[in-house]
């Protein structure tokens, strides 16, 4: 029965709207590496200009950054103190 439907979408086609190959544009990976902007950079290589650090570097360093935020926010509210363990009285 599947194939039965199949055969009928098949023949239900128009052959003349098939593109052939040739007309076709084919795009590979060569295109990829044609920068469009500036340059992307390591962070160390320009430290002080993040519009032109790579993005997986940028993101590296605000992740880093809101967290030694937050915890040094943390530890400054609470007091900076880690639990005490008591001891026993002798």
């Amino acid at each position: 029965m599947a194939s039965l439907a199949r055969r009928a979408m098949s023949l239900a086609q128009i052959p003349s709207a098939r593109v052939p190959a040739s007309v076709c544009q084919r795009r590979g990976l060569a295109g990829a590496a044609d920068q469009h902007g500036s340059t992307k950079v390591d962070f160390w290589k320009q430290p002080t200009n993040p519009g032109n650090w790579k993005e997986e570097h940028f993101v590296l360093i605000s992740l880093s950054g809101w967290g030694l935020l937050f915890y040094s926010g943390y530890k400054l509210f609470t007091g900076g103190k880690g639990e005490e363990k008591q001891q026993p009285a002798q």
